[in-house]
């Protein structure tokens, strides 16, 4: 028998998150079918484990945002539902890269582009975005290579 398929464990995690009485864990796997349900929906074909991986990113990405915001308001306790949420999305969503891995990538987009200058961050970014493929936080991508720009551009 082969492994199940990323929706067939989102399934079965549903189902143990309900009997546990898991109502946080729950709703956020219940959200994350749901989003699934609607990408199928729009491309019109069922999705692969590497689509289910994009997805989760995606409500991985939300969740961290909302944090950022709930944190910065001072909900605490709103923000830490979210990072239930977040953990719970987790397990569907590409692993993140490491700092090391990021900067590994960084200096590729370096090299392969041959950029020096502010105006060539977008180069840079779909380089390393393209790479990365979800498993990086374009936010500190974005900073580390204008850090690097800035750097550079001051020797």
């Amino acid at each position: 028998m082969s492994d199940p398929t990323l929706k067939e464990r989102l399934a079965a995690e549903m189902t143990d998150a309900l009997r546990a009485g898991e109502k946080v864990r729950l709703g956020a796997l219940r959200m994350l079918s749901a989003a699934l349900t609607n990408r199928e929906k729009e491309l019109r074909h069922e999705l692969s484990d590497d689509e289910v991986r994009d997805v989760a990113a995606k409500e991985r990405k939300k969740r961290a945002e909302s944090i950022e915001a709930f944190d910065g308001a001072g909900r605490r306790e709103l923000a830490e539902k979210e990072r239930a949420e977040q953990d719970a999305i987790s397990a569907y969503a590409p692993e993140q890269l490491g700092e090391e891995q990021v900067d590994g990538l960084i200096e590729e987009a370096f090299a392969a582009t041959g950029a020096t200058s502010e105006g060539e961050i977008g180069a840079l970014m779909g380089f390393v975005m393209g790479k990365a493929r979800g498993r990086v936080d374009g936010k500190v991508v974005q900073e580390k290579v204008r850090a690097r720009l800035r750097g550079s551009g001051s020797s």
